[in-house]
């Protein structure tokens, strides 16, 4: 084998090595985690100088002793308070009672005047009366026989028991005002109220003789 003479030059070899990528940190990333370390240190300082800081939102909050056993100053407040309630109170009226109807008797302290009665002449005042009406004798003859059961013509006939009163017996008596104010005494005012009545209530002196002879009242 022969000899070889000459220069030999090294050989340079390039080796490639991988390095695992790192992203970049943004702000934001790096401002929130600023925000978050130093809330975090501010709470552990708030905690340590008062330990009771941020419970009293806690449904369970109890204050511990902290004055070293001592009871809590207790401040008393000398003085009466009253309260006084008032209610509305209301209040309702009955309505009236009806007005009793006033029955003339000798108990309510009304009686008869003291007169003398004249039939005849009270019955010659009814008799023209009548015609005045236009009622005929017949008419005159039915009234003679009602007002003699009733009263036989008195102008002061008085029933107790039932207040009537006059020649008609007007019930109360008081009625008979409406034709003149001296109806307790006066034949001719009783007569002419006692007509009227009974030219409303049964058309003449025969009606209401009938109605008499059938319920025994007019």
């Amino acid at each position: 084998m022969g000899r070889h003479t000459g220069t030999i030059e090294p050989v340079q070899q390039s080796i490639a090595v991988r390095v695992p990528y790192r992203r970049p940190r943004s702000r934001g990333r790096v401002a929130l985690f600023t925000f978050a370390f130093t809330a975090a240190v501010a709470f552990i300082l708030v905690n340590v100088v008062d330990p009771y800081s941020g419970a009293v939102a806690s449904p369970y909050f109890q204050v511990g002793d902290r004055f070293g056993g001592q009871p809590a100053q207790a401040v008393a407040v000398a003085g009466s308070y009253t309260n006084t309630i008032v209610h509305d109170s209301f209040s309702a009226e009955a309505p009236p009672p009806p007005k009793p109807v006033v029955v003339e008797t000798a108990s309510s302290g009304w009686a008869p005047p003291a007169i003398s009665p004249d039939p005849g002449s009270a019955q010659a005042y009814a008799q023209t009366a009548v015609a005045a009406r236009g009622w005929g004798s017949n008419e005159f003859d039915c009234l003679v026989a009602l007002w003699s059961r009733e009263s036989g013509w008195r102008v002061n006939a008085y029933n107790a028991s039932s207040g009537a009163y006059g020649i008609p017996q007007s019930l109360p008596g008081s009625k008979m005002s409406s034709a003149g104010s001296d109806w307790e005494t006066n034949a001719g005012t009783q007569i002419e109220w006692g007509l009227g009545y009974i030219s409303g209530r049964y058309d003449s002196p025969c009606g209401a003789w009938a109605h008499s002879e059938e319920s025994g009242w007019y």
